[in-house]
C-alpha cells in the first residue's frame, strides 16, 4: 500500500493540473473565425444584395421578415417614457429579462408598474442575471413577489458553477402581449436617465419594434426562463397566433440571438458576414470595442477596398478603464489601414449599434470584444430596410461632434505610461 502514496499522489496532480489546464483554456477561450472565405470568383454579396439575407439567416440564425414597425431610442429621455407607457398598457403578459440591475428610481419604477400589472391579473415574469443584478436588495423583489410577479434568477453564483461567473446573460428583452418588444444596451440603473450628452447621463441606444421580430425576442426570453425555472413557455399568452404573421410596418428584421458555443457563434458570423458584405459605409458604435486580429484585418480590409470605416467608441468617462485601454491597443492598427476612430467626450457611451451602407442595421447589447462574441448570451435587433438604416447614419454622424477623432500622428505621440498600461490590459482582453 505504501509503494502505491506516491503513484497515487502522482495521478492526483495530474488530474488536478489537467482539470486547471481545463479551467483556463475555457474561461479564456476565444473565437476560430478567421475570415469570410470566397469562392472562386464569387465576392461576398453586399449588404444591399438579398442573397445576403439569405446566408445571414443561414449562418447566423437571424430569421428576417417582412411587416415590422422599428423605432430607435435615445438614451434615457427617448426610452424610459416610452417604456412604462407600453408597460402600463398590458392586458395579457409581460416578460422581463435584465441583465443589470441598481438601487434607484429607474429601478423602482420598473417594480412598481410590473407589481401594478400582476395586481390586475397581467402575467408577469422577470427574469434577472445573477451576477449583474446582485446588488439589488431582496426587498425589492419580495415587493414583486408578493404582488404576483413571477421573479426568477438566472445563473446563481455558486462555487459549483464557476462558470456562471464568466458565461452570463446579458440580453435586454422586454415584451408586451406579444405585440411590442424591446432591446438595447439599457438596465435599471438610473445613470441611463437623461440626454445622453450631460456627465453621469450615459449615451445609449435603444430599440422598440412590433412584428413577427417580436416573437423571436420572445422565444430568446424563453429559452433562457427554461434555464432559470425548468419550464418551457409556450400558447397564446406568450405567443399569440397573430403576432407570428402581423405586418404593421415596413422593416424586413429579425433577432440575433448569441449564446456561447465551443465554436464560432452567431455573433461573430453576423460581424464578420456585415463587415465583408459593406461597399460603401460601415458605422460602429460600441462602447467595449476590442478587436482581436481576424476582426481588425477584416476592418482594414474593408477599409483598403473603399469603404469608410468608422468606430465611435467611450472615452475617458468610461466606466471600465481597462477593457478601454485593452481597445486603445488595437487603435494603431486600425489607423494605419485606414479605419478612422473616434472617442465619445461628454460622457459614458453604451451604445452598441452597427450599420452597413446605410441599409443592414442593429442594435442591441452585442459588445466588440471577446466576452459578448464567445461568453455572453446577447440580443440584437437586426433590420434591413433603407429607412431605419438613414436613421442610424444619421445617429452615429449626430454623435461625432461630442466626440474626439483619434489620428494616428496624435496616437503616436502619447507617453510611454500609456502605452505599457495598454499592452498590461491587452493581456487580459479576452476575459475582460
Amino acid at each position: 500500500m505504501r509503494r502505491l502514496k506516491p503513484a497515487a499522489k502522482t495521478a492526483g496532480f495530474v488530474v488536478l493540473t489537467f482539470l486547471a489546464l481545463v479551467g483556463l483554456l475555457s474561461i479564456t477561450r476565444g473565437t476560430p473565425l478567421s475570415r469570410v472565405a470566397l469562392g472562386r470568383g464569387s465576392p461576398t454579396p453586399a449588404v444591399s444584395d438579398s442573397t445576403f439575407r439569405d446566408i445571414l439567416a443561414l449562418s447566423s440564425e437571424i430569421h428576417l421578415a417582412p411587416g415590422n414597425r422599428v423605432q430607435q431610442l435615445l438614451n434615457g429621455d427617448g426610452t424610459y417614457p416610452v417604456l412604462w407607457t407600453d408597460l402600463r398598457s398590458a392586458q395579457q403578459a409581460i416578460t422581463v429579462q435584465m441583465y443589470y440591475a441598481k438601487p434607484g428610481a429607474v429601478a423602482d419604477t420598473m417594480a412598481t408598474i410590473l407589481a401594478e400589472r400582476a395586481r390586475a391579473g397581467v402575467r408577469v415574469l422577470l427574469l434577472l442575471d445573477a451576477f449583474g443584478t446582485q446588488s439589488m436588495p431582496k426587498a425589492w423583489r419580495r415587493g414583486m413577489l408578493e404582488a404576483g410577479v413571477d421573479v426568477r434568477l438566472l445563473r446563481r453564483l455558486r462555487w459549483f458553477a464557476m462558470h456562471s461567473f464568466t458565461e452570463r446573460s446579458h440580453v435586454r428583452v422586454v415584451t408586451i402581449d406579444g405585440r411590442i418588444a424591446y432591446t438595447g444596451g439599457f438596465g435599471l440603473a438610473d445613470y441611463w436617465l437623461g440626454d445622453g450628452r450631460t456627465k453621469d447621463q450615459w449615451r445609449e441606444t435603444n430599440v422598440r419594434f412590433e412584428g413577427p421580430a417580436v416573437m423571436e425576442l420572445q422565444a430568446a426570453f424563453a429559452a433562457a426562463w427554461v434555464e432559470a425555472t425548468g419550464d418551457l413557455l409556450v400558447g397564446d399568452v406568450f405567443f399569440p397566433k397573430a403576432s407570428f404573421h402581423a405586418d404593421v410596418g415596413p422593416a424586413v428584421a429579425g433577432v440575433l440571438y448569441a449564446a456561447p458555443s465551443t465554436g464560432s457563434t452567431n455573433a461573430e458570423r453576423f460581424l464578420a458576414l456585415t463587415i465583408a458584405g459593406a461597399r460603401r459605409t460601415l458605422y460602429i458604435a460600441n462602447a467595449y470595442f476590442v478587436p482581436d486580429d481576424d476582426f481588425r484585418e477584416g476592418l482594414v480590409r474593408a477599409a483598403r477596398r473603399g469603404v469608410d470605416v468608422r468606430i465611435l467608441t467611450v472615452g475617458p468617462e468610461t466606466d471600465i478603464r481597462s477593457t478601454w485601454y485593452a481597445g486603445r491597443a488595437r487603435y494603431e492598427a486600425l489607423l494605419r489601414g485606414g479605419v478612422r476612430i473616434w472617442e465619445y467626450q461628454a460622457t459614458m457611451m453604451h451604445a452598441k449599434t452597427i450599420v452597413a451602407d446605410g441599409v443592414l442595421g442593429s442594435i442591441g447589447s452585442l459588445n466588440f470584444d471577446n466576452r459578448s462574441l464567445a461568453f455572453n448570451n446577447e440580443s440584437n435587433l437586426v433590420v434591413w430596410n433603407s429607412a431605419f438604416g438613414a436613421q442610424l447614419d444619421s445617429t452615429f454622424l449626430s454623435d461625432l461632434p461630442y466626440a474626439r477623432e483619434i489620428t494616428l500622428e496624435e496616437f503616436q505621440r502619447r507617453p510611454m505610461v500609456e502605452r505599457l498600461i495598454e499592452m498590461s490590459a491587452s493581456a487580459f482582453s479576452r476575459v475582460l
